[in-house]
Parts: C-alpha cells; structure tokens; sequence
C-alpha cells in the first residue's frame, strides 16, 4: 500500500549513512566533485571540526565557480561563527538565513516556525536528506561513543526532485529577505534567485523512493499522514527511532491499534537528558503505550539523534522529522520514504544492533514503582508542555 501522502519514484540508487563518520566525508566528497551547482540547509552549523570540514569544502567549489546556497535557520545557527561566514563569502558562497529575527519573549505560532530540514543537492544528480545537521558527532563534551543519526545519499530522479525543493525553498527565502540584512552577511542584493528548477536526473538504480515535506502550506501534514498511514498498514513490525518523542492523540491511537491487532511496535528514544522539559513530559506518555503492548526502548549509549523508522522489514524512513508537536505543526522538515526491502533490512539490522548494544528495554512493571517524586517530576513536565503547547496555538496535537 503506498499512502496517499507518498508520490514514489522508481530509478533510484541510495546509501545509508550512519552518523557524521559516514556522512561527512560522503557529502564533501560530493562538494568537491561539483561542476555547477550546490545547495546546502541545516538547522546548526557549528564550529567544530565538522564544520570547518564542510565551510572549506563549499568555500572551494565556490573558488572554482561553482554557484553555491547555504540556507541556515535563523534560530538553530545564530551563532553561525563569523570566521565561517568572512570565508564563505570571500569565496563567493551565497549565504541566506531562514527567518532570523527571534524574539525570546514571545510564543506566537509565526515565531516558532523553523526550518528544520538538513538537506543537501549537488548538480542535480546526488541528494543527502537526513537528520545530520553540521555538527560533529562528538561536539557534546565528554560524549563517548558519537551521537547516534542517520542520513541517505541519493542518485537518481528522485536527487533532482530534492534540488527543485531546495532551489523552490532559497528562491522564496530570497524573495522574503530582500532589502532586509542578517547582522554581518553581505548585501541581499547580491543573492540571487536559483534557475532551472525542472532539472531531471537519469534512472540509476531499483529503488522506489519519495521525499515528504512537512511545510504550512500544501504539505501540512504528508510526513505525519504518511507515518500513520503506513502504521495502520502495518502486518508485523513497525520500530520507530526518535530523538524527540512526544506524539499526539491520533499518532498515539495508531500506535495502540497496531499493537492490539498483534503487529510489534517498538520503540527506541532518547535516553539521556537532552532537554529536561521535553525528557520528563515524553515519558507521561509511557504507560499507557506500554499497557498496550507497545515496546519501549531507551538509548543511553550517547544521545540519540536519529529521526528514522522502518515497517515490515519493506518500507523505511530517515529523515529530519521528530515525532512531536514543533516538527509535525511548525517546523519546515524533509523525510525520504524508501519502498526497497533491502535499504529496510538494513536500517532494521543497524537498529537492532543499537537496541542490543545501547539501549534498556523499559519494563511496565519496573515503571508501576516509580518514585512518587519521580512520578510528580514526570505530571508537572507534561503539564507545563501541554500548557506551552496551547500558549503557542498547538491545538489538540
């Protein structure tokens, strides 16, 4: 069944990447090897060893001629150092930032909206769509083993259909800012409007892939439609790796049917406190998933990062998409939808092995015995986020 949110497209080649290892030098490898254009957005782009990584890659295609777009978002990258952004624009790099005036005083819906998506194009020919943002995997002090992502390199029609997005995205942001500046960056007179949006790319593999986009015009919805729909699909497995967990009604209830109609759903979190709010209000949510039979597994290794999934062992996701109210409502996120049992097989296997090796099964009666301190923790998180929630005009998500 292919949900109706998904437009699949045959004639693709993709290569999972686990973590900044794999997808650092995979992705400037591609940079270098750029004849004519690049587009590249992320959420944070930090100033690590990473990130100088890729700075001086795109700064040296750009050198050469290459037209180069760098979208940051205004939030995520507002410390974007100036060191990168004197030497991105020596170079020739056209910089633009997603909505960069943010108010910390404020929770009003238009504010809050992000762009979340860590996409990157090269000629129209190679994709990267995942959650990996510009950051190294061992940036967090004292983090042993590397914060655990995924990514996916994309050949074939369906890189194409990314740059047209990226290039639809930068045109509008252009537009936006226009005879506006971000403290520091060059004059907007000088970015200029991507061209040849109907770039195409030849077929060079078997793999049926499609590219969600959750934004808040046409594609509300599509990544949250798209996970329910293949959930209610669901035969035997569905397993679910989220950073940031905190669903809503109507992903809870899908969850809960395909576990009573004895489909396996198991869940793998975030274990470490990342962010205490969102730690302690997500596991609110945790008995009543677990009383359905919903397996609940949480990753301690090091922090979890990844935003993928996998159905039956035939359909996978990977992409920038929590499963919470700012990536579902809010945020502008891209996810790669990928019908090839293979690719599945694969992810399923590498989250297998971070179940056995870095996570704690959570057990429903060792979860009845919680401390009543632990449990009072848990009820006043969960009603600060609920009340957050309907400040910033959530609804009933």
């Amino acid at each position: 069944m292919t949900p109706m949110a998904l437009e699949y497209v045959p004639g693709n080649r993709l290569t999972l990447l686990k973590n900044g290892e794999q997808y650092f030098p995979a992705l400037v490898d591609a940079i270098d090897n750029a004849r004519r254009e690049i587009f590249v957005e992320t959420y944070l782009f930090a100033d690590d060893r990473s990130g100088s990584l890729v700075a001086s890659a795109l700064a040296r295609a750009a050198a050469r001629g290459v037209d180069v777009h760098l979208l940051l978002d205004g939030f995520g990258a507002h410390d974007f150092t100036p060191r990168y952004r004197d030497m991105l624009e020596r170079a020739g790099v056209q910089v633009l930032v997603f909505r960069p005036k943010i108010s910390p005083w404020t929770l009003r819906r238009n504010r809050l909206r992000r762009m979340h998506r860590k996409i990157a194009c090269v000629d129209a020919s190679i994709a990267f769509v995942g959650g990996i943002n510009v950051i190294d995997d061992y940036d967090t002090p004292g983090q042993t083993p590397p914060r655990y992502d995924y990514a996916v390199r994309i050949e074939g029609p369906l890189a194409a259909r990314a740059r047209r997005e990226a290039a639809r995205l930068w045109s509008g942001v252009a537009w936006a800012s226009f005879g506006r500046r971000w403290p520091g960056f060059a004059d907007p007179s000088r970015w200029r409007i991507a061209r040849g949006t109907d770039a195409i790319a030849p077929a060079c593999g078997d793999c049926r892939a499609s590219l969600a986009l959750r934004d808040s015009l046409r594609h509300r919805r599509d990544i949250e439609d798209a996970y329910l729909e293949l959930i209610a699909s669901a035969q035997a497995e569905v397993v679910i790796a989220n950073a940031y967990f905190f669903p809503g009604r109507r992903f809870r209830r899908a969850l809960r049917a395909a576990a009573a109609r004895g489909v396996r759903v198991v869940l793998l979190l975030q274990g470490r406190v990342e962010y205490t709010l969102l730690h302690y209000a997500s596991r609110a949510l945790y008995r009543g998933l677990l009383q359905a039979g919903v397996e609940i597994h949480e990753y301690n290794r090091s922090f979890l990062h990844a935003k993928v999934a996998v159905f039956d062992t035939r359909v996978a996701t990977v992409g920038s998409s929590n499963i919470d109210p700012f990536s579902f409502l809010l945020a502008k996120e891209a996810n790669v939808f990928v019908d090839d049992a293979q690719f599945a097989g694969q992810l399923r296997a590498s989250l297998g092995e971070a179940m056995e090796t870095g996570a704690r099964q959570v057990r429903l009666h060792r979860w009845r015995r919680l401390s009543w301190w632990l449990r009072l923790r848990i009820r006043l998180a969960y009603v600060t986020a609920r009340l957050v929630m309907a400040i910033a005009g959530y609804g009933k998500a």
